[in-house]
């Protein structure tokens, strides 16, 4: 359920794809939810993102996404441009310096040339450090947009979605691999472009200085090339398998703290510390492997580096010896050579970090290509302002292809009237909710309101009229203003304090510390279940919907508050067509119609009374919870 239909009304389509997805989550046929069946763990797999995408297909959608920011990126990139060739001038003016002025032991030109290189050293730091600033803000706006795309998009997904996908998982994509792409584009991009750059340039002096050297530098690239391909391929797999078992562990961590009193409750203390220590094992375990690849690459290319200077120095050696180069030239070579190891180094070092960043992308894009199941029709027309009058029409649905959870479902409610669900767990109760609401289209016959069929009206305006009040209350950690306010947020500080007193919530609030500015703890567990409940009615009053939805409004209650919450009910429903599912038969006598399901299916309608005259399964129930409430 999400929070707004906590909240006790619904207002957008996205609503479908808030955190607390399962809190009127599927259970056909009383069966597990889908997805987390025998052998997935405690928390489902995402078994349709473990296939890796086509790396050039990634790297070209990532880059694609950075279409908006083309005109700040051509900027720093001239900046970076500037900057490396500023940096080339260094090597080339010590040769410069060697050959024209330290032998001929001009001190005058020695001094211009030193007063040259320090000018392209400042230059080169200068737009160096302009091009580090400007990379930042275009990086961080990027993150900023690629995390709200994704945020947003996530709440279109239907509920199908988060069914079989742990919110563990779902917060790794907007956390870990999120950052992973962030570390390789806030500084990354502009590194790797000035790299290749400075190599290029490189590799342009040294052939126009001198070839032999030129070739006997380039000769040892291949060699480079292959060993830093090998690792960077092993590097990039390793990464991927980290950031899934991090997500797995992230997942396992996140329905633990969620459950913690049930994990108290049970004892389970242990077991969830075993189950974390598994998880957290495999992270370990990928992590070294992904870091000692990552590790081999510096050495590597340090190893290389070294032998090109080797080279360099031997080979250029030899040609002084032979008169074909000078000894200014050699040193511009060493300088060179020095700067050249440089670039390869860092790009080999920046793979890791694509690689990493690549990863994480490949996971967001398959989140972003998910399509939502439950969407608006094109052109579809907003449902006006409703009576209220609500028709299923042999509805028949199913969560899991050829497992039925509603078979031929015939009802009519009447605007005003009160109609009661009951029956055993996992009878599909709750899924004639999820059908009205719109959380899943149903397979065939057709749910309509005032005549209009519901997926023929925009889902959003279905919603708008519709309040929930559910067993398991969610309130958000604000105040307690603000989560009534939340069935209405342009509500007056008024009306959301006369809402309160409908629901026989004032009283209670103002003894709080704060009275309605108190803040609420995560999931209210500073209130009882009891004053939960009260502020979500009070918040679907002030929603003022036209159909009421009421899941186990008070079966977690004792006795006393039941009452209580029973007459902010009464309040509640009083000309709104109301569907009340309820186990207490107690709360549903003066239903206008009481339908009796199981197995999917509608067994027995009526009136109470109707129905206990019939002696069959509702009066069966009835006399059971009669004697156990008399024992």
């Amino acid at each position: 359920m999400t929070d707004r239909q906590s909240a006790g009304t619904l207002s957008s389509p996205q609503q479908s794809g808030s955190k607390t997805g399962a809190s009127i989550g599927p259970r056909p046929g009383g069966g597990p939810i889908p997805g987390r069946g025998p052998g997935r763990g405690p928390m489902g797999s995402f078994a349709s993102f473990q296939k890796p995408k086509n790396v050039s297909e990634t790297l070209g959608r990532l880059l694609s996404t950075l279409k908006p920011y083309t005109g700040s990126l051509i900027l720093v990139f001239f900046f970076v441009l500037i900057y490396i060739l500023l940096d080339l001038v260094g090597p080339y003016m010590i040769g410069v310096a060697i050959d024209d002025y330290i032998t001929g032991r001009d001190i005058s030109g020695l001094l211009r040339t030193a007063l040259l290189m320090a000018g392209a050293f400042l230059g080169s730091w200068i737009f160096q450090s302009v091009s580090g600033v400007m990379m930042a803000d275009v990086s961080q706006k990027f993150l900023r947009d690629l995390r709200r795309r994704l945020f947003e998009h996530l709440q279109t997904l239907s509920l199908r979605f988060f069914d079989r996908n742990p919110h563990g998982e779902l917060m790794s994509r907007l956390t870990n691999d999120i950052d992973a792409i962030n570390q390789a584009i806030s500084q990354n991009i502009t590194q790797l472009f000035a790299s290749l750059l400075s190599l290029v340039g490189i590799l342009v002096m040294m052939f126009i200085l001198n070839i032999p050297l030129a070739i006997t530098t380039i000769l040892l690239v291949p060699i480079l090339m292959l060993v830093t391909g090998f690792i960077a391929g092993k590097t990039r797999q390793g990464y991927r398998d980290l950031q899934f078992s991090l997500g797995r562990m992230n997942g396992t961590m996140e329905e633990s703290i969620s459950g913690l009193r049930v994990i108290k409750a049970f004892g389970r203390n242990h077991s969830v510390i075993d189950n974390f220590t598994r998880e957290n094992d495999a992270v370990y375990q990928t992590g070294v492997l992904a870091k000692t690849y990552s590790a081999l690459l510096m050495p590597l290319t340090a190893i290389m580096g070294n032998l090109i200077i080797v080279s360099l120095a031997a080979v250029g050696g030899w040609l002084a010896l032979q008169g074909l180069v000078t000894v200014g030239v050699i040193a511009t070579f060493i300088g060179y050579g020095r700067r050249f190891t440089q670039p390869l180094r860092q790009i080999a070092s920046l793979y890791n970090t694509l690689q990493s960043a690549l990863a994480g992308a490949e996971r967001i894009f398959e989140i972003l290509d998910e399509a939502p199941v439950v969407t608006d029709i094109q052109g579809a027309p907003e449902l006006v302002k409703i009576q209220g009058d609500v028709q299923f029409s042999a509805v028949n649905f199913a969560y899991i292809a050829d497992v039925p959870v509603l078979k031929d479902i015939n009802l009519h409610a009447r605007p005003g009237e009160t109609i009661a669900l009951v029956g055993p767990t996992g009878a599909g109760k709750t899924t004639i909710v999820n059908l009205l609401t719109r959380f899943y289209d149903i397979d065939s016959g057709s749910i309509r309101i005032d005549g209009q069929d519901i997926r023929r009206v925009q889902i959003d305006s279905l919603r708008r009229q519709l309040g929930i009040v559910l067993q398991d209350t969610y309130l958000f950690s604000e105040s307690v203003m603000e989560n009534i306010r939340y069935g209405n947020l342009t509500a007056s500080d008024e009306e959301v304090i006369k809402a309160a007193s409908l629901a026989n919530a004032d009283h209670f609030i103002r003894s709080l510390p704060d009275g309605y500015q108190t803040e609420l703890s995560e999931r209210a567990g500073n209130l009882s279940q009891g004053q939960r409940q009260l502020l979500a009615i009070a918040r679907a009053v002030l929603a003022d919907p036209a159909i009421l939805i009421l899941d186990e409004a008070t079966s977690s209650v004792d006795t006393r508050t039941e009452i209580q919450i029973q007459r902010a009910l009464l309040k509640l429903m009083k000309g709104r067509t109301s569907f009340v599912i309820a186990h207490r038969l107690s709360t549903i006598r003066e239903a206008n119609q009481v339908l009796v399901i199981d197995h999917g299916e509608i067994i027995e309608s009526g009136t109470h009374e109707d129905l206990l005259a019939q002696r069959g399964y509702y009066y069966n129930l009835y006399q059971s919870q009669f004697r156990k409430k008399a024992a």
